[in-house]
Order: structure tokens, then sequence, then C-alpha cells
């Protein structure tokens, strides 16, 4: 299973950006998707999580901090998943990682200890 993030960067604070993570060997209706989030000097935390298949999202979480400024989509079809993130603050800041969580549980989980698989993760900075 490979997942390949991009969209990452510079971004001013209010600003937005989009992140996609591509999936190969793995069926993203098979599991449920996650966007976790390592600031600096902090460890990972779930930021978003959702699950579904072909043409539509079934459920979504999102990490209170981000509720109302980050919104998800996918391309199942495609192997796509997308972050879009809005309204960027400084407490954004940090590597935003796509994970899997292959339990099969029709519901997803923010904890990120229960992905199995990751991506290398992509930078996001937000200058104030």
């Amino acid at each position: 299973v490979q997942l390949v993030e991009s969209g990452g960067g510079l971004v001013q604070a209010g600003g937005s950006l989009t992140l996609t993570c591509a999936a190969s060997e793995f069926d993203l209706e098979d599991g449920a998707i996650g966007w976790v989030r390592q600031a600096p000097g902090k460890e990972r935390e779930g930021v978003s999580c959702m699950g579904g298949a072909e043409p539509r999202i079934f459920y979504t979480k999102f990490e209170d901090t981000v509720k109302g400024r980050f919104s998800v989509s996918a391309d199942f079809a495609q192997g796509t998943a997308s972050l879009h993130l809005n309204d960027l603050n400084s407490a954004d800041t940090g590597v935003y990682y796509c994970a899997i969580d292959d339990r099969r549980i029709g519901n997803c989980d923010l904890d990120p200890t229960f992905s199995d698989y990751w991506g290398q993760g992509t930078q996001v900075t937000v200058s104030s």
C-alpha cells in the first residue's frame, strides 16, 4: 500500500489549502481515510477521518479546533481523498499525513494509533 500526499505549502493566516492523498494498492472503499497532523514539538493528532463508497462519503469526523474550517472529499473511483483547509491559523502549522484504518468498522476514529498505512506527509506552514 502506498499513500502519497500533495498540496502542502506556505500560506498566510486566513488562507486556504487543499491536500490530496493518492492511494495505490488499496481500495479506499475498504477502510477509513484519516488526516493526521504533527505540529512542531508535538505528537501526532487526528484532525479528520472519513469513509464511504463511490459516489458518496458515509461518515466523517473532525477534531474540535478544525470543525467548520476543514472539510473532506473523495474520489473513490480514482483512489484519492482530499482535505480542504480554510481560514488557516498558525496553530494549523505542521506536517499532515494521510493514513488508512482498514478495520472496516462502519465508522472512523480520529485516534491515529488505529491507522495501518501512512503517507510520507506534506508540510503546511501558516504565517501570521
